[in-house]
C-alpha cells in the first residue's frame, strides 16, 4: 500500500543491515529514532541497532511470535497513533516475510513503507574483499536457500538445477545443511571450487571460513555454526587471472 500523504501513522519496514550499528542508512536511523514502537527479531538484530530507538520506546522482540501475533502488534500500535519501526535483518527484499506482513496490513487498512538496508551477502563480500562478478568468469549472482524444516522450494530452484549455471551462488539460512549443500553443488562446480562462509557479518563475533566444496563442511562443523551465516560459492571468490572490464578499458580517441 502506498503511504497516504494524509496518514499520521505508518509501519516502517526498515533494513537494519547485517548487524553493525553503523551499517544503517541515514533514513533508517531517522525513522528508528522517530518511531515510539520498535518490532525486531532478537535472533539477528544487534543491540547497537536498538540504541537508535528513542528514549522510552516500546521494544518488541518478534523471534518467538508468529505472523498473526506480529501483525497484531503492528496494527495495535498504529491504531493507537504510534509509528512502528519494523526492523528486518539485512535488506527487506529477501527472506524478510515482507510480503506476508504487508498483505495482512493491507487487509487491516494500515499504511506501510519500506526502507532498504545493507544485505548480509553484500556485507559478507565486503568482509572477504571480493567482487562477486568477475569479467568473463562470473557475471551472475544467485541468491537462494535450501529446504529443511521450512517452506518448500519451487521445483525449478533446486541447488542441482541452479548449479548448472556455475554462477556465483549465495546461500542463506542453510548453514546447518552445509554438508548436503556442498555435495549437491560438487558435480557442477567441482570439489575444489572456492567456498567462503561468513557468520555474524559485521558483528563482534564475526567469523570467516575459507575452503572448498570438499573441505568446508568439516570446517563449519568444527566451528559449531548453527545460524546467521552466509555460504558463498564460485570461482569469482579466488579469481586472479581474468580480463579487465570493457567499461574501464582504454578507448581509442
Amino acid at each position: 500500500m502506498e503511504r497516504d500523504q494524509g496518514s499520521d501513522v505508518t509501519v516502517h519496514f526498515i533494513g537494519a543491515g547485517p548487524g553493525a550499528g553503523d551499517l544503517l542508512t541515514l533514513r533508517a536511523v531517522r525513522l528508528i529514532g522517530s518511531s515510539p514502537v520498535c518490532v525486531y527479531a532478537g535472533t539477528y538484530i544487534d543491540a547497537q541497532i536498538l540504541e537508535h530507538c528513542p528514549p522510552g520506546a516500546t521494544l518488541i522482540d518478534s523471534q518467538h511470535l508468529d505472523l498473526d501475533q506480529i501483525t497484531d502488534h503492528l496494527t495495535a500500535a498504529c491504531q493507537g497513533g504510534q509509528d512502528v519501526a519494523r526492523l528486518c535483518s539485512g535488506d527487506p527484499s529477501i527472506y524478510s516475510a515482507l510480503a506476508e506482513q504487508t498483505r495482512r496490513l493491507d487487509a487491516a487498512g494500515v499504511s506501510w513503507d519500506v526502507t532498504p538496508g545493507v544485505p548480509a551477502y553484500a556485507a559478507a563480500a565486503a568482509i572477504i574483499g571480493r567482487e562477486l562478478t568477475v569479467p568473463e568468469l562470473a557475471q551472475t549472482v544467485i541468491l537462494t536457500r535450501t529446504q529443511a524444516a521450512s517452506t518448500a522450494m519451487p521445483e525449478t530452484e533446486s541447488l542441482e538445477y541452479l548449479a548448472r549455471t556455475r554462477a556465483t551462488m549465495i546461500i542463506h539460512l542453510a548453514i546447518r545443511r552445509v554438508r548436503q549443500i556442498c555435495a549437491d553443488l560438487t558435480p557442477a562446480y567441482g570439489p575444489d571450487c572456492p567456498v567462503a562462509v561468513v557468520a555474524n557479518a559485521s558483528q563482534p563475533n564475526e567469523l570467516v571460513l575459507w575452503g572448498t566444496l570438499e573441505t568446508m563442511p568439516s570446517q563449519v562443523e568444527a566451528a559449531g555454526l548453527r545460524q546467521a551465516a552466509v555460504i558463498m560459492v564460485g570461482e569469482a571468490l579466488h579469481a586472479e587471472d581474468f580480463v579487465e572490464s570493457h567499461l574501464y578499458r582504454k578507448r581509442r580517441r
